[in-house]
């Protein structure tokens, strides 16, 4: 809104000069925002001033005011792209018109998609490398290379005077508020900081655990992303990262199903009720209302996972396909699975989904599939495939 100019000092001379969304309800046409979200950009002032990030393309004017409450724009030195998606690098354009002399300071694989996505010409680019300076005068910035989190040219910028750690998309969570730090904001923050750590480092797992240890390095007191609250309690969300990460998994199972007439819905309260009696966990999704981001999260720390999806016209239902693709995209742990399903006249979808798990890796404990809706005997070997998947997560618990 004009005429609001809130900037908040997260360090001495280091300010969050970011917007927050508090409309937006889609991230990626993927992620639902009860809570809207939040595009954070911090300045660093010394002698010389550098801009970390800038916002959604949206919300470009209200960033220019706020940097202008605090220094002139001209004098503006350095743009740091951190990361170069849209969110986070769309009002860079804009911010460098009115910095005639600022250059971007961005990685090598960053210099590219800068001039292709925000039309930065070549001779403003100052490409850096893992373990950079930039002396600002009174601050100095160090750049630490972590590529993947969750493109390969992502960086994280380090004020190594007030060390304060700007992270980018890593650590961050979706979650508009008026307060700013994480312990302002309270227990609803790390669920939000799970959701998008699912949705978006899960998938590459093994380049979050790697940027993890360079975030530990560095040592912070502060923690500064790219989304959502600023963490003046560090070890809060590294803590977090460390049990999502590597911690071991539960002992729960997370069911996807999706049932037309009722009968693969029966076959999946017959297998989490033998799970519960067992002691495992079960969260269920009907795949017809659930939300993906809830879906990720709970794929997060679950051992196995469970789909349940009807035959139609020779194969899997469309919407228990759609899982499929969910679980391809998300590359949780768990890699213990069960399939079950129903038809009406002619099966066909266990067989093409066990392919398909197959493809990504899965252990496939045990499949059911029955025509119409389930007789005594076809639910008892419901009950049964319950409490095989519940020993092996017992035994294992998913490794």
């Amino acid at each position: 809104m004009p005429g609001i100019c809130k900037t908040v000092e997260i360090a001495p001379k280091v300010y969050w000069v970011g917007v927050e969304d508090w409309h937006k309800r889609l991230f990626d046409c993927l992620v639902p925002l009860p809570y809207g979200t939040s595009y954070n950009s911090y300045l660093v002032i010394g002698n010389k001033v550098a801009l970390v990030d800038t916002v959604h393309p949206n919300f470009g004017d209200e960033l220019l005011r706020k940097i202008a409450s605090l220094t002139e724009l001209v004098k503006i030195d350095y743009v740091v792209m951190n990361h170069a998606e849209p969110d986070h690098a769309g009002s860079i354009s804009r911010v460098m018109a009115q910095a005639p002399a600022a250059k971007l300071v961005l990685t090598s694989k960053a210099a590219p998609i800068a001039r292709k996505l925000h039309g930065v010409e070549e001779g403003r680019m100052m490409v850096v490398k893992d373990g950079d300076y930039i002396e600002l005068g009174g601050k100095t910035l160090k750049f630490v290379e972590s590529p993947w989190v969750h493109w390969p040219e992502t960086m994280f910028t380090q004020v190594i005077d007030d060390k304060v750690l700007f992270s980018g998309d890593f650590f961050g969570a979706h979650l508009a508020s008026d307060v700013l730090f994480d312990d302002e904001v309270g227990d609803i923050l790390l669920p939000h900081a799970r959701t998008y750590y699912a949705l978006i480092m899960m998938p590459l797992i093994f380049m979050a655990d790697k940027a993890l240890e360079k975030a530990k390095a560095c040592r912070p007191a502060v923690i500064a992303p790219s989304h959502g609250p600023v963490y003046r309690n560090p070890e809060r969300i590294m803590s977090a990262y460390e049990k999502w990460i590597r911690g071991p998994l539960e002992k729960k199972a997370v069911m996807l199903y999706v049932s037309m007439y009722g009968a693969t819905e029966k076959l999946a309260e017959a297998i989490k009720s033998s799970l519960s009696a067992e002691g495992v966990n079960t969260v269920p999704f009907n795949l017809v209302s659930a939300d993906p981001g809830h879906i990720a999260s709970e794929m997060v720390d679950s051992s196995a996972v469970l789909l349940g999806v009807p035959t139609l016209l020779g194969n899997p239902h469309p919407v228990g396909s759609s899982a499929l693709t969910l679980l391809k995209y998300l590359r949780p742990r768990a890699k213990c699975a069960a399939i079950f399903s129903s038809y009406g006249w002619s099966g066909g979808a266990v067989n093409i989904i066990r392919t398909q798990l197959d493809g990504l890796g899965f252990k496939i404990l045990d499949t059911l599939e029955i025509q119409g809706p389930p007789t005594r005997e076809e639910t008892e070997k419901a009950v049964e495939m319950g409490k095989k998947i519940a020993a092996w997560i017992k035994e294992s618990r998913g490794v």
